[in-house]
């Protein structure tokens, strides 16, 4: 461990100096005395107490999600797309655009921190209430929720020129951490009947079939301007996984096998196969791509037992984590700073703006939240990361809201702030890690139940 390492050069530097002390008492004159060599010196112990892992699990889950408490866009309640107040051109209007998907993340966590006591019930219920009103009059296309808002309106915030309306990506992740609050939620009182009831109407008005076009696959974006110019089809192998199982499980604009089938899977064309440093990947690009391919759709669906003609999907998110962890401690490209105990490529800021990190597109950026998330798959190199960024980096990494986004050692570059869409995973999948609440609730819930047998998984 990080610690062990420190207190061992510890000793070893006062047992020199105590042998030095001897020595000279008998022998030694000023003139004697040399000065060392430039690559010794003093030897701080480092103040950062040593956790038992449970504690310290707890310790970084409750500090990253403050981001998603405190730290929540006032009007809306929802997650704020990013900390830094010189993004977007700086301004007031930085800290003023609030993330869907980010939020959906958020959400998702309210439940683990009620049963942790970061928060109480009531506060939690409270929350949802400002959290709902804001959707329920917000800006949506056919019952798709804009991939950003305005918090203090919720008037759309263009993403891009042509994407300005509808986003299907960002809704299914809002959508899932929803439906895990509406399973949470479930004392027969007015706050938590009033909680399901709002939560079930915002989930059955989105039009998932709308965005299939009569095309067998489901298209990212839409707006009332547009249309469909962006065309982005949503296709396998990435994060979206998760909006083919609720557009399959909608008990009012359902999709049919045939779309998952051909739309997502290609028809088995996002199969891979192949073996990257050492491990079969069963799907996806070479290597994996980014990280986040194996957490955004897990945040509530649980991969352990998930399987279908195309893959098992716990071994797909752990076959990729390894890929992720081998090839960081592989380093091809000599990056300084990346080890069995520093590694993590995924989508994040960086020296130059943001990139999506993988092992096709290194650049050098280790992002803190790629191996945090995937203690499920990965728990024992997980935990080296973990204890690596806490005890070795924390004067660097650490901050108001858990790890800061991410860090180049080879750039001398650590961000100035945070993501929601980095931050929140790492709470969720660490819970699902411990205790596996997010996921049993999620798939309790009947209408997931009856979209994962239209789409004939195994779970």
């Amino acid at each position: 461990m990080a610690q062990s390492r420190k207190k061992t050069n510890s000793m070893n530097i006062v047992y020199i100096a105590l042998m030095m002390t001897f020595v000279c008492l008998g022998s030694c004159t000023n003139d004697d005395i040399e000065a060392p060599p430039p690559d010794v010196g003093f030897i701080e112990e480092s103040n950062i107490e040593t956790l038992p892992l449970e504690e310290l699990l707890t310790t970084v889950q409750e500090q990253t999600f403050k981001y998603f408490w405190d730290f929540a866009e006032p009007n809306s309640g929802l997650a704020r797309e990013t900390s830094k107040e010189n993004a977007f051109g700086g301004g007031d209007e930085a800290l003023n655009i609030v993330t869907i998907g980010g939020s959906g993340f958020g959400i998702a966590c309210f439940p683990a921190a009620v049963e942790r006591s970061w928060i109480t019930r009531d506060e939690a219920i409270t929350r949802m209430d400002k959290i709902l009103t804001f959707l329920e009059n917000a800006e949506t296309y056919k019952g798709v929720f804009s991939h950003w808002y305005f918090g203090d309106s919720g008037i759309t915030r263009p993403f891009s020129e042509l994407d300005n309306g509808g986003d299907l990506v960002e809704t299914a992740l809002l959508i899932q951490g929803l439906l895990i609050n509406r399973q949470y939620f479930s004392e027969n009182n007015e706050a938590e009947t009033s909680i399901r009831n709002r939560i079930t109407a915002i989930w059955e008005a989105v039009q998932w079939d709308f965005h299939e076009r009569g095309q067998n696959v489901l298209t990212w974006h839409w707006s009332p301007e547009n249309e469909f110019a962006i065309d982005l089809k949503i296709q396998g192998w990435n994060e979206g996984l998760i909006v083919y199982v609720l557009a399959a499980a909608s008990p009012t604009y359902p999709i049919e096998k045939i779309t998952y089938d051909n739309g997502w899977a290609g028809n088995g064309e996002m199969i891979n196969g192949n073996t990257y440093v050492g491990t079969e990947l069963p799907l996806g690009e070479p290597f994996g791509g980014p990280l986040f391919f194996a957490h955004y759709s897990f945040i509530g669906l649980n991969p352990t037992n998930l399987s279908d003609q195309y893959a098992n999907y716990f071994e797909q998110n752990r076959a990729h984590s390894l890929i992720n962890y081998e090839y960081c401690k592989n380093n091809p490209n000599d990056y300084k700073g990346y080890s069995d105990e520093s590694w993590g490529l995924t989508a994040s800021d960086n020296y130059q703006g943001y990139s999506a990190h993988s092992p096709n597109n290194d650049l050098g950026v280790i992002t803190p939240t790629a191996a945090l998330s995937s203690f499920p798959f990965t728990p024992q190199e997980s935990t080296r990361a973990l204890e690596h960024f806490y005890y070795d980096k924390n004067e660097d990494l650490w901050g108001p809201y858990g790890f800061y986004d991410a860090f180049s050692e080879e750039f001398d570059w650590v961000a100035d702030g945070y993501l929601a869409i980095d931050q929140g995973p790492i709470v969720a999948m660490i819970e699902n890690y411990r205790s596996q609440l997010l996921w049993d609730l999620f798939m309790q819930d009947t209408d997931i139940q009856n979209g994962l047998d239209l789409l004939q998984f195994n779970y």
